[in-house]
């Protein structure tokens, strides 16, 4: 088992405080914690940190703590732009990038980010491969609906090779397919209730199988939004108004997807998601996240096993 931690991201209007910061990605490897993960929401009504930036000053702070996203929703990015970026961001954390994409859905606003949603899943898929493309080759030549390239060059490439790992969030069964198609790892989101990840994952090791494939070299991740607390019914409140905070209303299905309560109930509540099939899981606190990291390593991840 792995385990990664959440990067602070959620700060209003000059209130950021680049020491905690530090200290809380320091602390984080100090801990143990593979991977630290930001999120991407560029519109919300809650104040948010880019992902791109905050992982950037999180690798700056750190020596050997992957740093990632999941998921950036890809569709609404421009290929080259991105492919760009995150190459820069791996040579400069020495190889330390995961790489998270998403389709982000039909009902995304898309004509907010300039474009129409139709057939956004043959821009998501072709965004994906012309960065894979340009990761990879020395020179590029792309024709794709979107895109057209020829003969083009980006350097320098990432550091890792061939490229950074590619995970993969989504939940229908196409989805899933497409992640083991053009991926390297499946991360389920932390809206997704236990026993929808536990479907999810049934069907990643199916498909991994139809293809002569294993989980050694496709990896499963979940991440979990996650408050512990001496009383538990405080710890559920305060993951509701978190939970409210981040998405504006809390669903029931987002609400059962949370772990909140005592130490034992949050221990039962991440180990069904390891049954169901994580190999990684991603602890994301929504309140007094350093104080709440300080819990999870300490009584949580021990009784893990």
């Amino acid at each position: 088992m792995r385990y990664a931690i959440a990067i602070p991201q959620f700060y209003p209007d000059g209130t950021f405080d680049p020491a905690a910061f530090r200290a809380y990605l320091q602390r984080a490897e100090q801990l143990g914690f593979h991977s630290a993960w930001a999120q991407e929401q560029v519109y919300s009504h809650s104040p948010q940190l880019s992902p791109t930036e905050a992982m950037t000053f999180a690798a700056s702070c750190t020596y050997t703590l992957r740093i990632g996203c999941t998921v950036y929703v890809s569709t609404v990015h421009s290929a080259p732009h991105l492919a760009k970026s995150l190459a820069s961001l791996d040579q400069l954390s020495r190889g330390r990038l995961e790489v998270g994409v998403g389709t982000g859905g039909k009902n995304r606003p898309y004509a907010a980010f300039g474009m129409t949603g139709e057939r956004y899943l043959t821009r998501f898929t072709e965004g994906v491969e012309l960065m894979k493309a340009l990761w990879t080759e020395q020179r590029v030549t792309f024709d794709g609906e979107f895109w057209q390239v020829d003969e083009l060059a980006m350097e320098p490439k990432p550091f890792q090779k061939p490229h950074p790992p590619l995970w993969f969030g989504g939940s229908g069964g196409a989805a899933i397919r497409r992640a083991i198609r053009l991926g390297t790892g499946f991360f389920g989101a932390g809206s997704s209730p236990t026993v929808t990840f536990a479907d999810q994952v049934k069907v990643v090791r199916e498909t991994l199988a139809e293809a002569g494939r294993t989980e050694s070299d496709f990896p499963i991740a979940k991440r979990i939004y996650l408050a512990v607390d001496d009383d538990g019914a405080r710890a559920r409140e305060r993951m509701n108004a978190g939970l409210a905070n981040v998405y504006g209303q809390v669903p029931a299905d987002i609400a059962s997807a949370a772990v909140a309560g005592t130490v034992g109930e949050c221990v039962r509540g991440v180990r069904e998601v390891i049954d169901a099939g994580a190999g990684l899981i991603l602890f994301t606190a929504l309140h007094d996240q350093a104080e709440q990291m300080e819990r999870i390593a300490s009584e949580i991840i021990p009784r893990l096993g």
